[in-house]
């Protein structure tokens, strides 16, 4: 198998059908390993699968049914968040204190702890929805940090619901509208990757300028010590 069809949208839809697009939507919410699963672009051409001219295009048997589609992924994504949120809440710390590896990152668990605490509990955890590998890990930091179930559960669901069903109708709608929309699925899935990730770049570069700039403080601090002997 090629390695660049784990980020093809289309690909998935094709290989696993109905069933595998509502397995991966629970994998990526959560399972620790499903980070890398491409969530959002999957809707969107999940949706465009429910299209029949682009079912056909794609090599679908039939369409997928949409109102399924519509009741099951987020239900999927509920129950795959909630099963993330239990993990925290259970072997969070011990789960998250393993060495980097090369599908496990400590910087994962850190973006995840850093919107939990920008954006605060309930906004995070609608907001992670939309970005990829935070919406994997900051379900189970918010069990880790204590986040009530009860509260989690309340917002998991409206995030749930906001995320799949909007992707969901904006491939439903343009693979019914748009002539040979299927022309567009692999640059648009690329677009839709380019601009989830956006965030994670610019906290990225943001705290690198600001890890550098810590690094350099003390320095400038120590020229500028009158005490100092040089």
């Amino acid at each position: 198998m090629d390695l660049t069809n784990l980020l093809d949208a289309q690909w998935w839809i094709v290989t696993f059908g109905l069933i595998g697009i509502l397995a991966i939507i629970f994998a990526e919410t959560g399972l620790l390993i499903g980070f890398f699963l491409p969530g959002d672009s999957l809707l969107v051409v999940a949706g465009m699968g429910a299209s029949a001219a682009v079912a056909t295009s794609v090599g679908l048997d039939a369409p997928f049914p949409l109102g399924v589609l519509l009741v099951c992924a987020p239900l999927c994504a509920i129950a795959g968040a909630q099963l993330g949120h239990l993990i925290g809440a259970k072997s969070g710390p011990r789960l998250f204190s393993r060495p980097d590896s090369r599908f496990f990152k400590q910087e994962y668990v850190q973006k995840a702890e850093h919107y939990f605490l920008k954006f605060g509990p309930s906004k995070a955890v609608v907001l992670a929805r939309f970005i990829p590998i935070v919406r994997t890990f900051l379900n189970p930091v918010a069990g880790m940090l204590g986040m009530p179930p009860r509260k989690f559960f309340v917002w998991n669901v409206i995030g749930g619901i906001l995320w799949t069903e909007s992707l969901l109708l904006v491939g439903y709608f343009a693979g019914s509208a748009i002539p040979n929309v299927d022309r567009y699925i692999l640059p648009g899935a690329a677009l839709i990757i380019l601009v989830s990730i956006l965030p994670i770049v610019r906290e990225v570069l943001k705290n690198r300028r600001e890890n550098k700039g810590g690094a350099d403080e003390p320095r400038g601090r120590h020229h500028r010590d009158p005490a100092s002997p040089l």
